[in-house]
């Protein structure tokens, strides 16, 4: 009977001798010195996990460019290292400490975002190390990347609100902010979407500065829905951006539905790349 990627990790957790754990997913390739690299950071007593860096490659075997959204999360992640902590890992290629994940492993949550949490729970903190490098295809039906998104959101809301202690800004402030804002708040931008299209919409009818604003805002839909429809338009990157924006944030909405229509999930069939 199949459990999901998180219960097979918790096997080798448990049997694992060394205190290092390193995990990858299979479709992850690695370079030659890709654990020699990651492991040297627990040189570092205050280090509970790893998170490696994302690379992509395309269906030619070449390093494809990687996105506005991912240099944006690895640009915070390595500010979030100088700071304090991350708030997530890499889960196609990360470490962690033996003391982090053994007798915390949960097989129902989101392991390379649980583990960061179980790393602050026993006064440990994550690190994003520029030098350790996942590569994987990127994936080939883009359709399947929206579906992916979707379940990495829902996964992730899951891990959330399980750990709704590590928001008491009176045990860990600086944590607590990062977790609001790098996640919750994130998770939360479709709602501010509608939102502001809405209210938007009814001020228009007072205020010519607001009927300009609708205006535009109505054109960045257009924009990026015809991104979305017609793919020849993606060749201009700020459509690109504009389509990805909107197809990102439209994932988020559709996890946040199904997690409150009590869907959780532990195990599914992974994309094609």
């Amino acid at each position: 009977m199949r459990k999901g990627k998180e219960a097979a990790q918790k096997l080798a957790v448990d049997v694992a001798k060394g205190e290092i754990l390193v995990f990858s997913d299979v479709a992850t390739i690695l370079p030659e010195q890709a654990i020699s690299n990651i492991v040297k950071n627990f040189h570092d007593p205050t280090v509970g996990c790893v998170s490696s860096v994302d690379r992509f490659i395309d269906q030619d075997g070449r390093v494809s460019g990687e996105g506005a959204y991912v240099r944006y999360e690895m640009f915070l992640r390595s500010l979030e290292t100088r700071v304090n902590s991350l708030v997530g890992l890499s889960g196609s290629f990360f470490a962690a400490r033996k003391e982090v994940c053994k007798g915390n492993w949960s097989e129902e949550l989101q392991s390379d975002f649980n583990t960061v949490l179980n790393s602050m729970r026993v006064g440990l903190r994550g690190v994003a190390d520029p030098d350790s490098v996942g590569y994987y295809k990127n994936i080939a039906d883009e359709r399947k990347e929206y579906d992916r998104k979707v379940r990495t959101v829902l996964r992730g809301i899951s891990v959330f609100m399980r750990s709704l202690a590590l928001v008491n800004p009176w045990r860990n402030s600086l944590f607590a902010w990062q977790l609001l804002s790098h996640k919750l708040c994130r998770w939360l931008v479709p709602f501010a979407m509608m939102t502001a299209f809405a209210s938007n919409a009814f001020l228009a009818l007072y205020s010519r500065w607001y009927a300009l604003l609708f205006v535009i805002q109505i054109l960045f839909y257009s924009v990026a829905l015809g991104g979305i429809l017609w793919k020849p338009l993606l060749r201009l990157p700020i459509i690109r951006l504009f389509s990805y924006f909107l197809l990102v944030n439209a994932s988020i909405f559709q996890a946040w539905i199904r997690y409150w229509s009590g869907e959780r999930l532990a195990t599914w069939e992974p994309s094609k790349r």
